[in-house]
């Protein structure tokens, strides 16, 4: 069952901007809203990352209340001189405000009061765009790899008295983010030293996101040969798949054999993680569980007592690199046929994993010469008899 699409109000809008200029990631912010973190990056990157400014009415324009007693008066036959004297407004005001908005016959207040708002949209016009020399002599020092606080403070330097030949390093950064402004290309971006495309807090930290916090760990480039060509079985690649409501399952693929194991996972925090994989290790013989193959997501920080307690090596992908485990990254999409995305994982019990592993193990593989995954890991059992 897929959700539906979901309409963010402008309160809901306003708690994504907040929970972003806090430092929050978009996977967490994501995760309010019972929605995967793309629905929320749409909105985010729209404005490069950078909160728009509140909209507020003009103290000047007509308000709704004003408009009901325009509409009023257009009903009863009001001449536009008494319904602006009324109002204590110019006749002229009155006139256009009808006309633009249907006419006497088709007057809504209402609807005349959106569409006023609408209308009101003027974004202010963007300084480099309007001096295309300026925005040039900008892009020139960004190719040089100048920062735009360089490049901000430079042109003051040169240009004291010349406020139309400066720039400040956040409206360079704006021109950047919000490509809608239209004065400076994306591919400047690649010379920002950061390489963003849209503005983060500085509060944005990678811990507590499951980067950067991962110790000791030993590269995936340090795996003897004997694993990278699937010569001899017992070594695993695992992950988890993610469902609705921060519900997980764990998936483990024996690389020779392509055998499935599955493990219901109660949370994602490491202790629980590790303890469901320890459980699971136990079940198989020695000989047929000798590494494991993760990525760098935080619930294997405690991967050492993982191998204390097994006795196996963990590997850790490059990040970013989920090819390296490519038998494992296969059989996640062939479970998606069995728990959709963005469906609750955790209504399934270990019997339930247990069923579906079964099924999978039970196909035959066009890589395996079309033996199934259980005859191959069943020949490897018999072996170790």
């Amino acid at each position: 069952m897929t959700r539906r699409w979901r309409r963010y109000s402008e309160t809901d809008k306003a708690l994504m901007w907040d929970r972003w200029q806090k430092g929050d990631s978009l996977a967490k912010i994501a995760r309010l809203f019972d929605r995967e973190h793309p629905s929320i990056e749409r909105i985010i990157r729209e404005t490069g990352g950078i909160r728009p400014p509140p909209r507020r009415r003009s103290r000047l324009a007509l308000t709704l209340a004003e408009r009901e007693e325009i509409s009023r008066g257009v009903v009863i036959g009001q001449s536009i001189r008494s319904i602006a004297a009324s109002l204590e407004r110019a006749p002229s005001t009155i006139c256009r405000e009808i006309n633009r908005n249907g006419g006497r016959g088709n007057y809504r207040a209402t609807k005349a009061d959106q569409a006023a708002w609408e209308r009101a949209r003027r974004p202010k016009p963007c300084k480099l765009a309007c001096n295309r020399k300026l925005s040039r002599v900008v892009a020139r020092k960004l190719q040089r790899n100048w920062s735009p606080e360089q490049i901000g403070g430079w042109l003051k330097r040169i240009h004291p008295r010349d406020e139309n030949a400066r720039v400040s390093h956040e409206t360079i950064y704006r021109t950047l983010f919000v490509q809608a402004r239209g004065a400076l290309k994306k591919e400047l971006l690649q010379y920002l030293r950061s390489k963003r495309a849209m503005r983060r807090s500085r509060h944005k930290t990678l811990k507590g996101e499951g980067l950067g916090q991962i110790t000791g760990t030993v590269s995936i480039r340090e795996r003897p040969a004997s694993v990278e060509d699937r010569a001899v079985p017992g070594h695993w690649e695992g992950d988890l798949i993610i469902g609705s409501k921060r519900s997980q399952v764990a998936t483990l693929v024996e690389r020779q054999t392509r055998y499935v194991m599955l493990a219901k996972v109660d949370g994602k925090d490491t202790e629980t993680v590790i303890n469901a994989l320890i459980k699971q290790a136990h079940q198989l013989p020695r000989e047929l569980y000798k590494s494991l193959t993760w990525d760098r997501g935080s619930e294997m920080a405690d991967h050492k007592r993982f191998t204390l307690a097994t006795d196996i090596q963990v590997y850790f992908c490059d990040p970013q690199s989920p090819w390296q485990r490519g038998s494992n990254e296969n059989t996640n999409r062939l479970l998606r046929q069995y728990f959709p995305k963005g469906t609750d994982l955790s209504v399934h019990s270990q019997a339930k994993l247990n069923a579906v592993a079964r099924q999978l193990n039970e196909r035959p593989r066009k890589t395996l010469d079309y033996e199934s995954p259980v005859e191959r890991f069943n020949q490897c059992v018999a072996s170790t008899d």
